[in-house]
């Protein structure tokens, strides 16, 4: 099973790519997610509590499943004017 982990904006300097595929064997947690995200690129791992995650273009939750072919996005907060 994989999926595609696609970065934005400053995220993308700290991960040193645009995407990432991962690779699990079976459904995955919020939780397992963004832990093997911390394992591989590092410098997320203080970036968790302002980064949202989008499942197949739509914001999910903490209690999020993610599977096969999911495409998730890693959005941090983003300011305008």
């Amino acid at each position: 099973m994989s999926m595609t982990v696609k970065f934005f904006s400053h995220l993308r300097t700290i991960t040193g790519c645009n995407e990432t595929k991962l690779s699990f064997q079976k459904t995955v947690s919020s939780e397992e997610l963004w832990t093997t995200l911390a394992a591989n690129f590092p410098g997320l791992h203080s970036m968790r509590s302002t980064v949202r995650i989008a499942k197949n273009h739509e914001y999910v939750g903490a209690d999020s499943t993610f599977d096969d072919d999911d495409e998730i996005a890693l959005i941090p907060p983003v300011s305008g004017g």
